[in-house]
C-alpha cells in the first residue's frame, strides 16, 4: 500500500471512529482505539447491532421482570447445559449471588441479615493460588473465604483438612494466570461433591473459546459466573449466573428486584433483553471466521515493525493463556530508543488514542489483542507503531 493511499485509509478510519463515538465528544470524552482487549477499564466490548436494537425494542414497553428473568434463565441453561440460569449485573455480581445462595440460601430472615451470616456455616474454601481482587465479591455475599496450600501447590489433603462442619462451597477462579486445568477444575469438583458441598466457579474472562460456555458445568461446577459485556457482547454492566435450579433458586430470592443484598445489583429489562439477544448471537457465530480475522489482523502489525532493527514481533494464540491471537512486540540488544511504556503513552496520547499494554509483568515488551478492533483499526496500529518506533 503506497504512502498517500495509507494516509487516505487512516483518515476514514478514524473519521469512522468519530462518527459512531460522536455521542461521547458531544460531553467532552474522547472516543478510543482498543487494542487492550475485553477490558472492564475500557467498556467491555462493542455491541452488534442487533443486540442494540433489541435493547431499544425493550425500552418501549413494560413487562413483569419475573417473567423475562424466567425466559432468560430457560436461554442461558440452554446454551450452558446448566439446570437454570439468571442474568446478573456483571460478573463480580455473579460471584456475590453465588456466596448468598450457599450462605443464605431460601431463608428468609438469613436473607435479610447478610452480608452477616445469621449462622455458623458461612466459609467457602479456596486455593491460596486464587487469590485476586474479585473474591472480595463472595465476601459481600456474606462468606469467609477459607485458604489452602500456598501461591505455587495445593495438595488434596489440604482441602480435604479445610473443609469443617462450618462448610458451605468450595471457590474456584478460573484465570487466565492460574496454572489448574480443567482437570484441576474436575478433581476440585469431585473434593466439593464428596463432602456433600457445590462448587462455585468464576469463569468471567474464560470466553472464548467458546466451548467453555458448556465447559464449566461440564467438568463439575455447581454455580459459574460469566461476564456478559466481554466475548458475548452484552451490554457491559451484565453476566451470566448459571448452574443447578435449587442454587440459582436462592440466588434469585438474593437478588434484584427482591429487597436482599443484591437489591443494588439491578438489571434492568433492558439489559436482560440485550443478553439474550447476545447469547444467541455469540453461539451462532462463526468463531473459527473470527479467529483468522484476529490472526489478520496481528499479522497485519507485525508485518508493520518486524523490520526495524532492535524489534522483534509474533502472533501468540493458545486456548488457555491467549484465545485471542495477540500481539507481542519484544525489544532485543539492538534496541535503543524508547522504553516500551514510552511508546504506550505515546499511542494513547495521541489522536485519536490508541489504548495497548505495555511492561506486563516485569518484561518490556507490548501486547496488542485485536479482539476489540473495528475494520481498518489495526492498519492505524501499525501505522502509529512505525511512527513512534521510528521516532526512537
Amino acid at each position: 500500500m503506497g504512502g498517500d493511499e495509507m494516509v487516505v485509509k487512516s483518515v476514514d478510519v478514524v473519521d469512522a471512529l468519530r462518527r459512531r463515538g460522536s455521542v461521547y465528544e458531544r460531553f467532552g470524552v474522547h472516543p478510543i482505539i482498543n487494542g487492550n482487549g475485553t477490558q472492564t477499564i475500557l467498556g467491555g466490548s462493542i455491541m452488534e447491532p442487533e443486540v442494540a436494537e433489541a435493547m431499544a425494542e425493550a425500552s418501549r414497553t413494560m413487562v413483569v421482570l419475573e417473567e423475562l428473568n424466567e425466559a432468560a434463565g430457560q436461554l442461558i441453561a440452554e446454551h450452558t447445559g446448566a439446570e437454570a440460569g439468571l442474568v446478573t449485573s456483571g460478573a463480580a455480581a455473579g460471584l456475590t449471588l453465588q456466596a448468598a445462595a450457599v450462605v443464605a440460601g431460601e431463608d428468609p430472615e438469613r436473607i435479610a441479615l447478610l452480608p452477616e451470616a445469621a449462622h455458623d456455616r458461612n466459609q467457602i474454601v479456596i486455593k491460596s493460588s486464587h487469590d485476586s481482587e474479585f473474591t472480595q465479591a463472595w465476601r459481600q455475599g456474606g462468606a469467609r473465604l477459607v485458604w489452602v496450600g500456598n501461591e505455587e501447590t495445593c495438595h488434596d489433603w489440604e482441602i480435604e483438612s479445610a473443609i469443617s462442619g462450618e462448610t458451605v462451597a468450595l471457590g474456584f477462579i478460573a484465570s487466565r494466570w492460574h496454572p489448574d486445568s480443567f482437570e484441576g477444575l474436575s478433581k476440585f469438583a469431585e473434593i466439593a461433591h464428596g463432602h456433600g458441598l457445590p462448587l462455585l466457579v468464576d469463569a468471567a474472562a474464560m470466553l472464548p473459546p467458546a466451548e467453555n460456555l458448556r465447559r464449566f458445568i461440564e467438568y463439575g461446577a455447581d454455580l459459574v459466573s460469566y461476564s456478559g459485556g466481554k466475548a458475548i457482547k452484552a451490554p457491559q454492566s451484565t453476566g451470566i449466573l448459571c448452574g443447578r435450579a435449587d442454587l440459582i433458586a436462592a440466588a434469585k430470592l438474593n437478588a434484584s428486584p427482591h429487597y436482599s443484598i443484591g437489591r443494588p445489583m439491578k438489571v434492568a429489562r433492558e439489559e436482560i433483553v440485550g443478553l439474550m439477544a447476545a447469547l444467541e448471537l455469540y453461539v451462532r457465530r462463526d468463531h473459527e471466521a473470527d479467529m483468522r480475522r484476529w490472526f489478520s489482523e496481528g499479522r497485519t502489525i507485525v508485518d508493520a515493525v518486524i523490520e526495524i532493527p532492535g524489534v522483534t514481533a509474533t502472533v501468540e494464540q493458545d486456548d488457555w493463556l491467549r484465545p485471542v491471537p495477540e500481539v507481542s512486540i519484544a525489544f532485543t540488544s539492538e534496541w535503543l530508543g524508547r522504553s516500551s511504556e514510552e511508546i504506550v503513552n505515546a499511542l494513547a496520547e495521541g489522536d485519536p488514542p490508541i489504548i495497548i499494554e505495555a511492561s506486563r509483568r516485569d518484561d518490556e515488551d507490548i501486547f496488542i489483542n485485536p479482539h476489540g478492533l473495528m475494520p481498518g483499526e489495526a492498519e492505524l496500529i501499525a501505522e502509529r507503531l512505525q511512527v513512534e518506533f521510528e521516532a526512537g
